[in-house]
């Protein structure tokens, strides 16, 4: 495991519970967070190092490394948590588009780019992506939610394929419904596709909490496996999806109709 980690969204939900559990290991930790505000809380009570900006652009990405490669001496493993739920139904604008695909997406591959050609067998890392369960299976109400999470899935595939024997561990952490402000967010929102889209989550499996969640993903990083899975039940689904997609998208759709027909 990783001596000295990044983590990006750190300022609330399964990114502050991911700096608890990596300072609990003793890892010196690195948070970083565009909400400035709320970060400088959390900087202040675990007494770590904070880094405000949009880790979405290749400046950002650069100015957080510089500031880790400054305030920690290096860097072991970057956790790239920071996400948005932006947009619903074949009305998602293209600004609802472009942002999903920057921060869910471009954000990971960017931060890959720089740091990827640093670790090696004999120096390796760790390169932890939170997608989502959505990437293994869909998400009702959000086309860009479910095409960026799929993508951020592919992405962290093909790096795991392509550098994981070669010095890069890569995780990727898959849960359904967490209890972070996001998820409570969803659920006052006016906008039915949303609405239906955070009624999923809750009606699909238990709500658990974020400390949890990042306690199954290092677990994972400790057993070498890619998939981290909070809700057990997503393997299952996984499979039986591969196993027969026409049956699997009649279930989706009933699904769907029975949210709806509740309101």
């Amino acid at each position: 495991m990783s001596q000295r980690s990044i983590v990006t969204g750190a300022a609330g939900g399964i990114g502050l519970a991911l700096v608890e559990a990596l300072l609990e290991r003793g890892h010196r930790v690195l948070a970083a967070d565009l909400d400035g505000e709320r970060l400088r809380e959390v900087g202040q009570r675990l007494g770590i190092g904070t880094w405000a900006g949009d880790v979405s652009s290749e400046a950002g990405i650069a100015d957080l490394i510089a500031s880790a490669d400054a305030q920690l001496g290096g860097i072991d493993g970057y956790f790239a948590n920071a996400s948005v739920f932006r947009g619903a139904g074949l009305d998602a604008g293209e600004s609802d588009w472009a942002t999903s695909i920057e921060v869910n997406v471009m954000a990971h591959v960017r931060a890959a780019r720089a740091l990827v050609p640093r670790w090696s067998v004999e120096s390796p890392g760790v390169f932890a992506v939170t997608v989502s369960a959505a990437a293994l299976l869909t998400q009702l109400g959000s086309p860009t939610y479910a095409v960026t999470k799929h993508a951020a899935l592919g992405f962290a595939e093909w790096l795991a394929a392509t550098y994981g024997d070669r010095g890069v561990q890569v995780a990727a952490l898959c849960p359904m419904g967490v209890a972070t402000a996001m998820a409570e967010q969803g659920l006052q929102t006016t906008d039915p596709d949303e609405r239906l889209g955070h009624r999923s989550v809750l009606a699909a499996g238990e709500m658990l909490e974020p400390s949890y969640v990042a306690e199954v993903l290092l677990r994972a990083i400790d057993e070498k496996r890619f998939l981290a899975l909070p809700h057990e039940a997503v393997g299952s689904m996984y499979a039986n999806k591969a196993a027969d997609p026409d049956r699997w998208l009649a279930g989706m759709q009933a699904f769907r109709a029975s949210l709806e027909s509740e309101g």
